[in-house]
């Protein structure tokens, strides 16, 4: 199977970005309320990585498919697995320490480390459209977040300082699955993570345990299978289109963050969020826009 982004394929990633974007809200929302039932974080991220492990390996036998895990990279497979496990922990963490809007929110940054690690590490040329877009996106951000303001029920400078590291950790995570998608299938990029990083946490699991009830169990396991998902369609993603455009798609997860915070969680978005929204669904389709002219572009010049 051939890994190679070398046929980019920018609408598909883009749309694939876009579906991943709602299972990560979804997933978020039940972190937040398996954690309000007394779920540690440490447990939340056990069962996600050990049922997804779990169920693409028993899937993946099912259907005769085994070879997609074949690997000669397992070295990087495992720095892949030591910065996600990192990155899991601030990503889950920021969740549980701040309202689900303003988590996700602060996610938003990630476009803006994105294109200056593409520019720095890449020397990718960035054009005025991206910038354009980034600068949209972001500005969208600063209207919703509102700083300054003092209006911020339930949001502590250990919170945001988690929420901003999240983002960062996704955006080195996102750059390295870019690459593993050269010579990985989606499947082995995702099952070598979840083997490799869930006996690490397991170490720390009879620390953290409790007993659940039912319903507990049962958010616990729809946020892993949601979150499998969400794994998959965020790598599959990363194989068509470049790292630095397709996370500006995950601004749209604000809708249904804040959707699922006012219908789960009782608590309605800032009225700022319809300032910004417009800005940032803007900068998605702008993005997209000029994607589109550069494939086109590429399809005439014979590239």
């Amino acid at each position: 199977m051939d890994g190679s982004i070398a046929r980019p394929r920018p609408l598909l990633a883009l749309g694939l970005r876009l579906c991943a974007a709602f299972a990560l809200a979804t997933m978020a929302m039940l972190v937040k309320l398996a954690g309000s039932r007394g779920a540690h974080l440490v447990e939340l991220i056990f069962w996600r990585q050990a049922l997804t492990a779990t169920l693409v390996g028993v899937g993946l036998a099912a259907t005769g498919s085994l070879r997609l895990l074949k690997t000669e990279r397992l070295k990087s497979h495992t720095i892949r697995s030591a910065t996600g496990l990192f990155g899991m922990f601030f990503t889950y963490g920021a969740v549980l320490l701040l309202p689900l809007a303003e988590a996700t929110t602060l996610g938003f940054t990630a476009p803006i480390f994105a294109v200056l690690i593409a520019m720095i590490l890449f020397r990718e040329r960035i054009g005025p459209y991206r910038w354009s877009a980034v600068a949209m996106g972001f500005a969208g951000v600063l209207v919703v977040m509102q700083p300054g303001s003092g209006d911020h029920h339930g949001v502590t400078m250990l919170g945001v300082a988690v929420g901003l590291m999240a983002p960062l950790m996704v955006t080195f995570i996102s750059f390295q699955i870019q690459d593993l998608n050269k010579t990985e299938s989606p499947w082995s990029i995702v099952f070598w993570f979840a083997v490799l990083s869930a006996p690490v946490v397991g170490l720390l699991l009879p620390f953290v345990i409790k007993a659940h009830d039912p319903a507990t169990w049962f958010l616990i396991l729809a946020m892993a299978l949601v979150g499998a998902a969400a794994q998959i369609l965020l790598t599959t993603a990363l194989r068509f289109g470049s790292a630095a455009v397709i996370l500006l798609m995950d601004y749209t997860a604000l809708l249904w963050a804040s959707f699922y915070g006012y219908y789960v969680f009782d608590r309605a978005a800032p009225a700022s969020l319809w300032l910004g929204a417009p800005l940032i669904i803007g900068a998605g389709l702008l993005i997209a826009w000029r994607e589109r002219q550069l494939a086109r572009s590429r399809v005439h010049s014979g590239e």
